[in-house]
């Protein structure tokens, strides 16, 4: 007797008002209806960032280790965090010659319509980070014209205690870790200004 094809199966609610029983009814009728074994994994009350998930956490690692080849979930939007977040997760598993499963969406990577839709979802997710791109470059535009200050401050380089270090002989990394600022900043010093003046010095 051949030994059924066990998958991953998937389920998360995102408050503690919300069960996934229904879930769990709808996902393990239709593996029992395609022979599969599932292995369940479940996150319950939790949102949020993968961290925040052990369910998914484990059920990803399963998955990533090869351990089981096939995922079956009740709806996308029960995977990514965002719209890149879950098409990362459908290309990481096209190359891998994974198959996810949406019940609600009637969706199978293993079907050229599962993989065409895979590439429509790439290409809406290219198209939201354009907008986002731009939105934050449009952003950056507007303040910039009404004068206010765009990004980081930079962080105070204290020459005059950096001269010193470097004359007791410290090296560049311990002086950028000791004054709190960029080994980068501290390299251009030297090579701009204080070798400079100490060649006049000695001349």
């Amino acid at each position: 007797m051949t030994r059924p094809v066990r998958v991953a199966l998937y389920a998360r609610v995102s408050t503690d008002g919300q069960s996934v029983d229904p879930q769990l009814a709808c996902l393990r009728e239709h593996c029992r209806s395609r022979g599969w074994e599932p292995v369940e994994f479940i996150d319950e009350g939790i949102s949020g960032t993968r961290d925040s998930r052990p369910g998914w956490n484990a059920c990803w690692d399963a998955l990533n280790k090869g351990q089981l080849r096939i995922l079956v979930v009740y709806a996308l939007d029960r995977l990514g965090r965002s719209l890149p977040h879950l098409v990362q997760i459908i290309e990481f598993m096209t190359a891998r010659n994974l198959v996810l499963v949406s019940y609600r969406e009637n969706i199978d990577l293993a079907s050229s319509t599962g993989r065409m839709l895979a590439g429509i979802f790439s290409v809406l997710a290219e198209y939201e980070r354009s907008i986002i791109s731009e939105r934050t470059k449009a952003g950056l535009r507007n303040a910039k014209a009404k004068g206010k200050r765009v990004g980081n401050a930079k962080r105070y380089f204290d020459k005059g205690k950096a001269t010193q270090l470097r004359q007791a002989g410290w090296g560049q990394v311990r002086i950028a870790k000791t004054l709190g600022v960029g080994v980068g900043r501290v390299n251009q010093w030297v090579r701009q200004e204080y070798n400079r003046d100490h060649a006049t010095e000695g001349s």
